[in-house]
């Protein structure tokens, strides 16, 4: 038998339980992988909590949102323990990372060989396990911004999984980096390249010190009020502005939104080609996945708490 985190019903993290479940088959096309670390996500507790946006019909099955009670995890890293009988180029025992996963918050997850990208052999299980969604997202976010050389990038949520990955991401692109976050993550984001600066009171003034000569794009991890507002302030083309949380004011705001709901741009296509560089980043050692905490399969509501307090900087992960 294996196990599965499910959650028994839609509310809080406490309706997360383990659930005891047959050693899954591969599908002709597919394979098994035994996880050996997944990672947590927003989206993960957003989906059982009732307080996920609407999504358009041909996303919902990537949103996760398609079953009644939805499957946890959409990224993992692990090793090919069966494989179906039409597949080629994976062999059993290869060291993958999966993504896009579905229920991965498991010991053993199924996935077609398109999910499958080999781990770097220099990156850790929990780093593989969690990396693709947050870099995806980051790497997303700024291509719809346009960021490249020469730009000023302020990134809102900066100590955050995703904002984290856009902070390296950005900076390793040419932009000068400005980044907002809590004080005690201002070190950090410092030897990441960024300048940071507080967010709360007064963030307008502390941005336009912190770059003199303008802003030229935005992104906002964050989702708040002030981080759309400041924004829009700041950067002169609001085409230039993307967000990937938040209230449904921003589209009308001008502003481009990544997601999976009515006029959001998921980037199915674009994060499916960027996946392999990613990886290749990540495991030369360019492109650091900074790590919170790391849970036990069994404490998933533990990790799920931590995440929804919004104080974690870097990623949760799940090992079984």
């Amino acid at each position: 038998m294996a196990r599965t985190v499910r959650p028994t019903a839609y509310g809080t993290p406490e309706v997360l339980e383990i659930v005891e479940t047959p050693i899954p088959q591969p599908a002709v096309d597919g394979v098994v992988v035994e996880v050996r670390a997944a990672g947590v996500n927003p989206i993960d507790w957003k989906i059982y909590s009732g307080a996920f946006h609407t999504v358009d019909d041909e996303h919902k099955d990537a949103a996760g949102v398609a079953a009644d009670l939805p499957r946890l995890g959409m990224e993992c890293a692990g090793v090919v323990t069966a494989i179906g009988s039409e597949v080629t180029g994976v062999q059993v025992g290869d060291e993958v990372i999966v993504y896009p996963a579905s229920g991965a918050y498991a010991d053993y997850v199924t996935a077609p060989v398109a999910a499958l990208i080999p781990k770097p052999a220099d990156l850790g299980w929990p780093e593989a396990g969690s990396l693709m969604l947050a870099g995806l997202t980051a790497t997303h976010a700024l291509h719809a911004a346009g960021v490249g050389a020469g730009d000023t990038v302020l990134i809102h949520g900066a100590a955050g999984g995703v904002g984290l990955m856009a902070v390296q991401l950005a900076a390793a692109l040419g932009a000068t980096v400005i980044a907002t976050a809590a004080a005690r993550n201002h070190e950090a984001l410092r030897g990441l390249g960024a300048i940071p600066v507080t967010y709360g009171s007064g963030l307008l003034d502390r941005v336009r010190a912190a770059a003199p000569g303008g802003v030229t794009a935005a992104v906002d991890c964050a989702g708040s009020d002030e981080a759309l507002d400041t924004s829009l302030e700041l950067v002169a083309d609001p085409q230039r502005i993307v967000s990937i949380t938040g209230g449904d004011g921003r589209l009308a705001a001008g502003i481009k939104v990544l997601g999976y709901g009515p006029g959001e741009d998921a980037g199915t296509e674009f994060r499916q080609a960027a996946r392999a560089e990613l990886a290749a980043r990540a495991g030369a050692g360019e492109l650091l996945v900074l790590i919170d905490n790391v849970y036990p399969l069994q404490e998933a509501a533990k990790a799920h708490q931590a995440g929804i307090s919004g104080h974690a900087p870097g990623k949760l992960v799940l090992v079984p």
